[in-house]
């Protein structure tokens, strides 16, 4: 079973002229976990990706897989694969025989071929032409040759773009079982929606710098608790509260305590014999904590400020789950180039 690796970036920066793409960026990607990297078009995400995987240098800093980067990996395919944006495949032939030439540069077995396109669920159209595959074929076509070398890291720019919803299920389970068996995944998105029923741990990036560093639950974590409470009478559930010397504020759904957690909420109503309706922890949903980090209105969390604060990640409550073979989706693109190419001016995506 192969070695997951920890990905590791300290400083990394990339200027293009006097645009600073990536600033400062300083954070790791354990192994045995999935682990988001999350910000909105232009953020700088592809730009990082492209110098973990040796595609540009960086300006200054380093982007490490298990503490080499990217050129000083002695077998590069058996230790990493990756899925960008990028389309890379010729229109004029088949899936299998672009899968077979990669393959075969690398000294990977034919067999090994047939192996990751019945797990991407592409064994029936294995003969077609790439030109006649769906974006979500060409997708899929694209984490197959991820898989090729059997890594035990895959950096994947937007898994589910172009997936129908039956493969947006099958891609979820397939990566939290390579998550299980001890591999480091790192999946990119703009939308933490489409991501958040799947990883571990997030990272924010906005603007080219860091904003948010941790797992879902340090994500949806609030200083300042909020809970939603109502009572048949609710005027007695008022007075309690307010006797309490509890802040609140009354709405059309229940009333609003600020400061208190549900537990503590209910003891004050129980106290006073009242019964309740409704009691529920609120806070704001995690996208629009997502958009706060994003957008600048919630300063940054980061685990580097306070390492001793830094929790453990919970494993994916179905990480075990068994992957079958998908049918064929419909919509979206894959891969980049095999052989990277390095490229001090080369422009970034984002």
């Amino acid at each position: 079973m192969p070695d997951g690796q920890v990905l590791e970036f300290s400083g990394l920066t990339k200027r293009f002229g006097t645009i600073s793409a990536v600033a400062d960026l300083t954070c790791r990607v354990q192994p045995g976990r999935i682990t988001a990297f999350l910000g909105p078009n232009g953020a700088g995400k592809t730009t990082t990706l492209r110098m973990l995987l040796g595609l540009i240098r960086p300006t200054s800093g380093s982007a490490t897989i298990g503490g080499r980067r990217y050129d000083e990996l002695a077998h590069p395919l058996r230790t990493v694969g990756a899925v960008l944006e990028a389309t890379g495949f010729h229109p004029g032939r088949t899936g299998a025989a672009h899968l077979t030439v990669y393959a075969q540069a690398a000294g990977i077995p034919r067999s090994r071929v047939d192996e990751v396109l019945e797990l991407v669920g592409l064994t029936q159209a294995a003969g077609r032409k790439v030109g006649g595959y769906s974006l979500g074929m060409r997708q899929r076509l694209g984490v197959a040759f991820a898989l090729l070398g059997d890594p035990g890291v895959l950096v994947l720019d937007e898994p589910t773009n172009g997936l129908d919803p039956e493969g947006i299920r099958w891609m979820r389970s397939f990566l939290r079982t390579l998550s299980a068996e001890g591999r480091t995944i790192l999946v990119s998105s703009h939308l933490l929606a489409e991501v958040q029923q799947t990883v571990d741990a997030a990272l924010i990036i906005s603007g080219g710098r860091l904003v948010f560093e941790g797992s879902l639950a340090d994500l949806a974590y609030q200083e300042v608790p909020v809970t939603l409470v109502d009572a048949p009478d609710r005027g007695a559930l008022v007075a309690a509260l307010e006797g309490a010397g509890v802040p609140l504020e009354q709405l059309r759904t229940g009333i609003q305590v600020q400061g208190l957690d549900a537990t503590r909420v209910g003891a004050i109503a129980a106290s006073a014999g009242i019964a309740l309706s409704a009691l529920t922890d609120r806070g704001p949903a995690l996208e629009e904590i997502f958009l706060e980090y994003v957008n600048g209105t919630r300063p940054p969390r980061l685990l580097t400020d306070d390492p001793q604060q830094a929790p453990p990640v919970d494993a994916s409550p179905v990480a075990g789950e068994a992957v079958e073979p998908a049918e064929p989706a419909e919509h979206t693109a894959p891969d980049e180039d095999p052989e990277p190419r390095v490229d001090d001016e080369e422009g970034a995506n984002r």
